[in-house]
């Protein structure tokens, strides 16, 4: 590099030293250093810059030429100011940056960073063998380079987050996690350890992450079919038995039904529906180890290997999900191996292929590998805890507002409400029998069958909207939330708005792809990407819609789903070009640009109200854009809601803290659907739904929704019933709860907190809770474990360890860092309360603002010291982020006994200025039972000054 090109680059990058020993080159930035790489390899970074942002968070670029892309990051925000102290100096043949929190060292040979914490233990390091940094790549007519950065990193480390993914997993540590939006799958790339720290991969594209080889497909084992011979397995075809048609028995060495384009290559002649598919045989492979398979599917699948059943679930036919199991295998030995599959509709998806071992060398090794882009970012984030570790997150990419108060209430839905006076007399009913609700959604076709996108109702059964959402708020104190798509059907008035300023995808209607509607309607997606794009749609709705007094927006099919099953190279030639690129580039990032331009619109237009949002998919970033993320279109079995609770789990560790399921499942299966249910259908039906109801309950938002059979408890079950008694009482403890449950809504803006808390979080010490994936803390204080098996009436759980444990419903106290067999009748899900918390209950309300919490009941679990901080604002505007918001410290002493509700901080208008503690007292060895009209052991009035007691 001659010395006047690196002049001119450090103009370009505002550097003020420069310093070019014999064997390195590098620059001082004001905020980090810039180094070219002194022996670069054919695909390695020619140049890295590692910039200090805080003291906790650096980002490392890395670039495949002299020079870094500009473009700006969709998912970080600009950090003009970093206000970190830090240090540089080089060290023995290293680059050292270092803060008050971190050393990072870079290799000026190839450019390799290692991070470590101040004592200088290592937390993570670039591993430069095995595949190139870039790899160049051809877009269209664009250039772009594939991307893949591998790390070390320790034996025992555990990893999470990256999103929402559906496969079962915890911990993702040994797996491969494919970063593709898709209905019920949530991209969001932000990595977490059990080291305490984070990664945020800045890239728009589909990524793989963990142990990145390729999948294999079966054909590369051995294949042998049930008579043994080599070749393939032995497919069978069955047809309908009301057909009579003898199946169809072939070898085949692949099975690979998984998209759309794919079915054709069914046996010619053969039809799915009725039909029962099985692939028999051994398989053989060239090692041997643990091996891991991947399976998308829909339909009935059942797969055994050694006579061992690894897999049997549903997933409805239109809607295929993805599982992975793993089998040791020894190499050149047979395994018998079994694939039953019942698609369960004309049209389904299966797909299996595998993973060899992981080569000894890489062990303990974990990578990222994306499609497509011009440098290479990330951002390390290192903190004492996971919650600093997520609030570096939002520090990069934005904070999370407070969610109107409402919103933290019921909300009930249905796949859907096809008329103005079928929602409303859903909500009349909740208010005669007294169950709390404080939404009602309008799911998607409330307009005329030809008029996707109008965003207009279908008079015919909608006559009358702004008056009949004016009655939902005034007479019926609900709030209402819409569902709109992007999505445009050819032709009419709003496609050919944004038709004629160039702002919709058209290879969807060069092909005239139709979709499921009547006779089938040509449709396409408006350019989230465009600006202009996201401010036509904002005003679309605006204009249509919110004037109406739309409380809030379900933003349906936000991957985008432009053609459900679509292969992924068809997915993205369908959102090709975007306005930034080709799609290749900007794959994942749709949602988000979607939601920002609702978001913004909403506002600039009014300033006042909080926006809400509920999507089905998410990014990094999402959480500034007053959006939540639903589970998809998920399947009403006890198997699915099960692979709920560790997707809800790694969705709050990466970062973003409101996140919800279809309370019951959205689709079910035959035999709940088809005409009456029989007794034994009908029980089954039942106890799934109070299952998930109770688990619903503690999750960030507590919503019902699917297709038919109703979700309406009345629907469900008699009010004689114990799934009604069951699901009323969650409903009942819910609204109790709202004063906690606020005040945490609270901490996820102004301390960046998270609601639904993975165990790995507050009790990272103890090892037993690295893999735990069903039980997680709601809060800081109620330790929650579902129950997702039909007939169980005890759940096998752990209670973390160096606490003590109390149960919730009668008070009982037990320590913690053992496996207990709680119970849990039909009627109860196990909860506890860690010792040493302070719970807050409020009045019973039916709605959430419909009566201040002027009593609020303390429950004060003691054994330990116990901190609580209630929080209140205006609870649907944005004046806390001016500071109107009030908070009341309370806490308690164990060695005194004693309980002081401090001093209130802040103000706001309408704040309550006196109100009632009622105080009661649990201790171990001293049981008291949940019960709100029990007589308290103490009572504050409390008028904003500190008061102290002593209890008994």
């Amino acid at each position: 590099m001659k010395i006047r090109n690196v002049l001119c680059f450090a103009l370009v990058a505002g550097l003020f030293s420069f310093k070019r020993p014999a064997d390195k080159s590098y620059q001082k930035l004001a905020d980090g250093v810039v180094v070219k790489v002194a022996k670069p390899t054919a695909g390695s970074p020619q140049m890295v810059k590692v910039r200090v942002l805080a003291d906790n968070i650096v980002q490392v670029s890395a670039s495949p030429v002299e020079k870094f892309s500009e473009e700006p990051s969709l998912m970080v925000l600009e950090n003009k100011n970093p206000n970190a102290h830090w240090q540089f100096q080089e060290r023995k043949g290293k680059l050292v940056v270092s803060t008050k929190a971190l050393r990072v060292e870079i290799g000026p040979e190839n450019g390799a960073v290692a991070f470590f914490d101040q004592s200088g233990k290592q937390l993570l390091q670039e591993n430069t063998q095995g595949q190139p940094a870039f790899a160049p790549v051809t877009l269209g007519t664009t250039q772009s380079y594939r991307l893949q950065k591998a790390f070390n990193v320790a034996p025992d480390e555990a990893f999470y987050g990256l999103g929402q993914h559906q496969a079962g997993l915890m911990n993702y540590r040994g797996w491969q996690v494919d970063l593709t939006q898709y209905n019920s799958v949530a991209v969001v790339p932000f990595l977490v350890s059990s080291k305490n720290y984070g990664l945020l991969w800045d890239n728009n594209s589909i990524t793989k992450f963990g142990d990145v080889r390729p999948y294999q497909p079966l054909s590369t084992l051995k294949l042998y079919g049930k008579d043994q011979k080599p070749g393939g397995l032995t497919a069978t075809y069955a047809f309908d038995p009301k057909t009579g048609k003898a199946p169809i028995v072939r070898p085949e060495s692949e099975i690979s039904y998984e998209f759309l384009e794919d079915q054709k290559e069914f046996p010619q002649g053969y039809k799915l529906d009725g039909g029962l598919m099985t692939w028999e045989g051994f398989i053989e492979s060239a090692a041997t180890g643990e091996h891991r398979f991947e399976m998308p599917s829909s339909g009935y699948v059942k797969v055994w290997i050694d006579g061992k059943l690894l897999l049997d679930r549903w997933r409805e036919a239109w809607n295929p999900g993805l599982s992975v199991f793993k089998h040791p295998l020894q190499k050149g030995q047979k395994h018998a191996f079994k694939l039953e599959w019942n698609p369960d509709g004309g049209v389904s998806y299966l797909a299996l292929r595998y993973l060899p071992p992981i080569p000894a060398a890489d062990q303990n090794k974990i990578a990222f590998s994306s499609e497509a882009g011009d440098k290479m970012d990330y951002y390390f984030v290192h903190g004492q805890n996971l919650d600093d570790v997520i609030a570096g997150y939002r520090q990069l990419t934005g904070a999370a507002q407070v969610m109107p108060k409402w919103a933290m209430g019921f909300w009930q839905s249905r796949e859907r409400y096809k008329t103005q006076d079928e929602l409303t007399n859903v909500v009349k009913e909740f208010r005669r029998r007294k169950i709390g609700l404080d939404n009602i959604v309008q799911d998607w076709s409330y307009w005329k069958e030809d008029q996707w996108g109008s965003q207009e109702f279908d008079e015919t059964r909608f006559p009358d909207p702004k008056g009949w959402i004016r009655e939902l708020h005034d007479q019926h104190k609900v709030h209402f939330m819409i569902s709109t798509w992007p999505k445009f059907y050819e032709g009419i008035d709003t496609y050919k708005e944004f038709d004629k300023k160039g702002l919709l995808y058209k290879t969807s209607i060069k092909e005239q792809i139709r979709d499921w509607i009547g006779k089938g309607y040509v449709s396409t997606f408006y350019d989230a990407f465009n600006p202009e794009g996201r401010k036509l749609f904002w005003d679309l709705l605006n204009q249509k819609l919110y004037h109406m007094g739309i409380d809030a927006w379900w933003q349906d099919a936000s991957e985008p789903d432009i053609l459900s099953n679509a292969s992924i190279a068809h997915r993205k030639a369908l959102m090709n070009p975007t306005y930034l690129g080709p799609a290749d580039k900007y794959f994942n990032a749709y949602v988000l640009q979607h939601n920002k331009g609702i978001y913004e619109g909403q506002r600039n237009t009014n300033p006042k109200d909080r926006v809400f949002i509920l999507t089905r998919s998410a990014f990094g970033g999402l959480q500034r854009y007053g959006a939540a993320t639903w589970s998809g279109d998920i399947a009403a079995t006890f198997e699915e809601m099960g692979r709920q609770i560790p997707a809800g789990l790694n969705f709050s560790l990466s970062g973003l803290p409101y996140w919800t399921t279809d309370i019951g499942g959205f689709f079910v299966e035959n035999k709940y659907d088809r005409g009456p249910m029989t007794p034994d259908a009908q029980e089954e039906w039942r106890e799934l739904n109070t299952r998930w109801y109770q688990y619903g309950t503690f999750t960030p938002l507590y919503r019902s929704h699917g297709q038919f059979p109703f979700r309406e408890v009345f629907n469900i079950a008699p009010e004689d019933h114990k799934a009604y008694q069951s699901i009323v009482y969650y409903n009942k403890l819910r609204y109790r709860l709202m004063p906690y449950i606020y005040s945490l809504t609270g901490q996820v803006y102004h301390q960046h907190g998270t609601i639904m808390r993975p165990l790995i979080m507050d009790f990272g010490v103890d090892k037993n809770v690295q893999n735990i994936g069903d039980q997680f803390m709601f809060g800081p204080s109620l330790l929650v474990n579902p129950v997702y098996a039909r007939h169980a009436t005890t759940r096998s759980l752990y209670l973390p360890a160096n606490t003590g444990w109390y149960n919730l419903y009668d008070g009982t106290y037990q320590k913690g860092g053992r496996q207990i067999e709680a119970d849990a009748p039909y009627e109860r899900l196990p909860l506890f309360v860690k010792e040493g918390s302070i719970l807050p209950f409020g009045p019973e309300l039916q709605y959430a603002l419909e009566k201040p919490a002027d009593i609020i009941t303390l429950y004060v679990y003691g054994g330990k010291d116990a901190r609580f901080e209630l929080y209140e604002d205006e609870n649907t505007n944005y004046n806390y982020e001016q500071g109107k918001f009030a908070t009341i410290p309370i806490t308690y002493h164990e060695a005194s006994k004693t309980l002081t509700v401090g001093k209130r901080q802040g103000d706001f208008d309408g704040m309550l200025r006196n109100r009632t503690f009622q105080v009661v007292y649990v201790q171990p060895g001293r049981a008291k039972p949940l019960n709100f009209e029990a007589k308290p052991d103490a009572t504050i009035a409390y008028s904003g000054e500190a008061k102290s007691i002593k209890l008994p």
